[in-house]
């Protein structure tokens, strides 16, 4: 069970930043020792989860089994996805489901706009907590030192001029967001990008997953996302809420 535990988190080790590996860059980001990650590497490579030119390690189409194991089973992304179509085709933007995980907004569901250039993420990407809507709105679930301890953890890196990175005004976005039922991000994360979210409530009132639109900042203004897009957010994430 070591070894699979030590797999596993070679597995988690590919990511938007680390799309190959090194033997010597496996073992940093587990913590193994580079005998342990050769082994972990080599077994994946010879599963058919990776492949090796003799120096990277890459990931396989193979590899997105694991991740479909769980989309195919949940029932929040099952249940989400004709939510996020119905968004998607009032706004005629991408519309997306994300939950949270140790200081991440993680994406499991998305109805994609048909567009030239896309925008947004797609499902299993990671945004930070601290700049992101969706990671607002789940942060605002959590209690005033939940919250104030993640930010001591997490130590808020800037994505762009526009992005919070003082405790202080996160905290006081994420206290909008709480006060307001949902929960902007404009071009924090990326220029020329800005989001909205809204929290998806269970019938107990618990905030379990954030619905979010994203668009090109060309394209829609922060008053035209308040005005159009906030009721059509909130009528999808209050229907949602209503099955879990």
């Amino acid at each position: 069970m070591a070894g699979l535990a030590k797999g596993l988190a070679v597995i988690e080790a590919f990511g938007e930043t680390s799309s190959q590996l090194t033997v010597a860059e496996a073992a940093r980001l587990t913590d193994v020792t580079r005998a342990a990650a050769r082994r972990c590497l080599l077994t994946l490579t010879e599963l058919g989860y990776l492949t090796h030119d003799g120096k990277y390690f890459r990931p396989t189409p193979r590899m997105l089994r694991l991740g479909g194991a769980y989309l195919d089973t949940a029932s929040l992304p099952a249940l989400a996805q004709p939510h996020l179509v119905a968004a998607r085709d009032a706004l005629a933007e991408s519309v997306s489901l994300a939950v949270w995980e140790d200081g991440w907004s993680v994406f499991v569901a998305r109805a994609e706009a048909e567009r030239i250039v896309s925008t947004g993420v797609r499902v299993g990407a990671r945004l930070p907590g601290h700049c992101s809507a969706t990671g607002r709105v789940l942060l605002a679930e959590l209690p005033d030192e939940a919250v104030a301890g993640f930010l001591t953890r997490s130590r808020p890196e800037r994505r762009t001029a526009k992005t919070l990175v003082d405790p202080a005004e996160i905290t006081r976005a994420v206290e909008a967001a709480r006060a307001d039922g949902f929960a902007m991000s404009d071009e924090e994360l990326e220029l020329g990008m800005r989001a909205m979210a809204v929290p998806v409530l269970d019938t107990r009132g618990r905030t379990v997953a954030a619905m979010s639109v994203s668009a090109s900042s060309a394209r829609v203004t922060v008053e035209e996302m308040r005005r159009d897009f906030l009721p059509v957010l909130l009528d999808q994430a209050t229907r949602l809420g209503r099955m879990l």
